[in-house]
């Protein structure tokens, strides 16, 4: 996983091909303005998907991860804390291959604190839970771009 700020863009211009182009589409789209939905940027390869929700009790939250795709979660509007650990370190509790949605059960080793303009980026083997409160409940808008995994 990687957590950073799109105004560091040089720092991780080193960074796969197509990570790098959810960062210029970043730069190029007022994401603000974006409705809800799906927006697709190269086929099924990368696309986007802008959600708006509250924050919620940690107890409230669930473990996530993925296995066809990357996630880079672009913090819009409002703060979040997502939970991380690796997979290995939490109980499967089962794979959705059509979602690619892997459930999974266990304590947090660590949190970030996404705000605007930070982004975390969550490979294979990063499991997170998205949408926990930080003091108080509030409503966010967020993009989670997908990147395919070659």
């Amino acid at each position: 996983m990687i957590f950073g700020n799109i105004n560091h863009e040089k720092t991780y211009s080193n960074l796969e091909k197509d990570l790098n182009t959810c960062f210029e589409y970043i730069k190029d789209n007022d994401l603000s303005n974006y409705s809800s939905g799906r927006y697709e940027i190269d086929d099924d390869n990368i696309f986007v998907n802008i959600v708006e929700y509250n924050t919620k009790n940690e107890e409230d939250g669930f473990w996530e991860a993925h296995k066809k795709y990357i996630d880079i979660h672009f913090m819009i509007k409002g703060r979040e804390i997502i939970n991380l650990n690796f997979i290995e370190n939490l109980s499967d509790k089962g794979y959705k291959e059509a979602e690619d949605f892997l459930q999974l059960d266990g304590e947090k080793s660590g949190y970030v604190t996404l705000s605007e303009n930070n982004f975390l980026i969550c490979f294979e083997e990063d499991a997170h839970m998205t949408g926990i409160k930080l003091n108080e409940s509030e409503s966010i808008k967020k993009a989670i771009f997908k990147v395919k995994i070659k």
